[in-house]
């Protein structure tokens, strides 16, 4: 047998309980990290599914390091494992990647005989998507991201048209994008924005359909970015 895989094969077994104290570690600051990300970026941008990935990707960095430690066969070991995942169609969660990742994670683990660390690791991350795993539905009274977009004539300003009456019913708004639409004879916005807890989509439909020069206008909550 090759001197490297040998050293593979007689990899000594790290104490359960520094294992447990690392990964554990890497999960309190992979918590720290996402709380961190969520305070700095606009409340839009912040997707749950992002925040669980991070922890999840802290904890399984953590067992990875454990695996390898300072042997170098290992280590190549993980580029070609990770160089074979290859998505074929489109990954609609990241963090369905962070759970593929996992299985590399378990796999290295059990071929480098550290079974502890392949345990401890997946009992972890089992125990924090099940603490951050998504709500399993909004009630009415909460607050939810909506786009906006509105068709405004040429010749009226939409902020003068319109904004009173977005103020009426959002709590946050802001601009996404611009365009002119039926060779420039009218104007396409999109908002980005929240309704506050007391308001009804549709009225803000009917509200804004009844201006004079809002020539169409179309609602869609931001389920997709949702979890």
């Amino acid at each position: 047998m090759p001197d490297f895989l040998k050293q593979v094969a007689g990899a000594p077994q790290l104490p359960l309980l520094t294992i447990l104290i690392r990964v554990g570690a890497a999960a309190l600051l992979g918590g720290a990290v996402a709380a961190i990300y969520r305070l700095t970026r606009p409340g839009s941008a912040v997707t749950q599914a992002f925040l669980r990935t991070l922890v999840l990707l802290s904890i399984l960095i953590a067992m990875v390091t454990q695996v390898i430690g300072d042997n170098v066969a290992l280590a190549f070991s993980l580029v070609g494992a990770l160089s074979i995942v290859r998505f074929r169609t489109v990954v609609r969660d990241i963090e369905d990647t962070a759970f593929v990742i996992l299985a590399v994670a378990i796999g290295m683990a059990a071929g480098a005989s550290q079974p502890r660390v392949a345990l401890v690791g997946l009992i972890v991350v089992m125990i924090t998507a099940m603490v951050m795993r998504s709500r399993p539905a909004r009630t009415p009274d909460e607050v939810a991201w909506f786009r906006l977009s509105v068709r405004v004539g040429l010749g009226h300003d939409a902020e003068t048209l319109i904004g009173s009456t977005l103020d009426k019913f959002a709590s946050d708004r802001r601009v996404m994008s611009m365009s002119t639409a039926r060779q420039g004879m009218s104007i396409d916005i999109t908002y980005e924005t929240r309704l506050r807890k007391d308001s009804v989509p549709d009225e803000l439909v009917k509200a804004l359909n009844r201006i004079e020069g809002i020539q169409s206008v179309e609602l869609r909550r931001r389920i997709d970015e949702e979890g």
